[in-house]
């Protein structure tokens, strides 16, 4: 077991090391650069002086030496002007230069500043990944029990009427996009003129504090999308473990059909279903770009818009990161959980 985490931890940092690189270099491409430039600066800004501005603040370095700063393991760049101010990526206010690290990057937990926000990148991500991660606890909560109940119940008698009627309720789930579930969900709910006012269309309260209106609409728009393809996989894996050969020989022993799904074909239909759960949470965190803007719920999606949409470098660059890590820390439980679920994977 160590070696085989060992070869996936190893098989994460290539794959974090590629995508961030990828990340990094369409993010500093040269129009983003000089819209950057100009933003910063001033929108009327001549090509020569975008060029020294650039120049002023270390982006005309080549992309692999500025990747190499930003990740921490380059010294940060430095730059005199004529009047002999110091400037540089580690220097900041009310620091010396000579006083300033050699070395300012992601290793060493710097994550840059905002243009946007105005702030330390880190405090941004945190606080907005706290946000989302509430909303994905209640998506879970209400998502996962769910799609397992429909999926388990259709599974056990294939091919019956509670089975078609609850695969097609799982079809429809998953066919319908988060943004048209949720404009429908606001408007037969909350609309002030035809709704039914029983939520908020806004969950911009619930960042401050959670309840019932304010926080229902959206766990239930990215629950019930995300529900339908959980209960569909439940649903096939059941089917298939209910004709295997051993739940025969237990239903000939005279075990109850209760007592043979619950203690014989429950935990091996769960395995294939276990890794589409853990799939789930990458998932919701870019899912939730579509659901926080339209509820104006200000998480990590949000934020992530917020970042693209200015051309927030730093700020984006960061939740490729966060949005990466979840991604392969989901997938490294996923593996290490399917192995013990799975009594021949741990054999072998």
């Amino acid at each position: 077991m160590l070696t085989f985490i060992t070869k996936r931890l190893l098989v994460m940092l290539a794959t974090s090391l590629c995508l961030t690189f990828v990340v990094f270099f369409l993010t500093n491409l040269q129009p983003n650069l000089e819209k950057l430039a100009k933003t910063e600066a001033n929108n009327r800004m001549t090509d020569a002086q975008v060029i020294s501005w650039l120049d002023r603040n270390g982006y005309s370095d080549p992309v692999l030496f500025r990747y190499g700063q930003w990740l921490g393991v380059m010294p940060g760049w430095v730059k005199t002007d004529a009047d002999g101010k110091v400037t540089g990526r580690c220097i900041t206010t009310g620091v010396a230069a000579a006083d300033a690290p050699g070395y300012c990057g992601i290793l060493q937990g710097y994550f840059g500043r905002s243009t946007v926000f105005k702030e330390s990148v880190d405090v941004i991500i945190l606080k907005r990944l706290s946000l989302t991660g509430i909303l994905m606890f209640w998506v879970m909560i209400v998502m996962v029990p769910a799609a397992l109940i429909i999926g388990v119940l259709a599974g056990m008698r294939e091919g019956s009427k509670s089975d078609r009627t609850l695969s097609a309720i799982s079809i429809l789930t998953t066919a319908t996009p988060e943004y048209v579930s949720g404009v429908v969900f606001i408007v037969v709910f909350s609309s002030m003129a035809v709704g039914l006012k029983w939520f908020k269309g806004s969950a911009t309260s619930a960042m401050d504090d959670i309840t019932f209106a304010n926080f229902t609409l959206p766990v239930m728009t990215m629950a019930l999308y995300g529900m339908g393809y959980i209960a569909r996989m439940t649903r096939a894996s059941m089917a298939e473990v209910m004709t295997a050969q051993y739940i025969r020989t237990a239903r000939l022993k005279g075990v109850s059909f209760r007592n043979v799904v619950l203690k014989h074909a429950l935990r091996n239909a769960l395995i294939a279903p276990f890794t589409v759960i853990m799939l789930q949470f990458p998932w919701l965190l870019t899912g939730v770009v579509i659901v926080e803007t339209l509820f104006n719920y200000k998480g990590f999606g949000w934020t992530l818009v917020q970042a693209a949409g200015n051309n927030d470098i730093e700020l984006l660059l960061s939740c490729s990161i966060a949005a990466v890590l979840v991604v392969l820390v989901t997938q490294l439980i996923s593996d290490i959980g399917y192995v013990y679920l799975n009594p021949k994977i741990r054999v072998n």
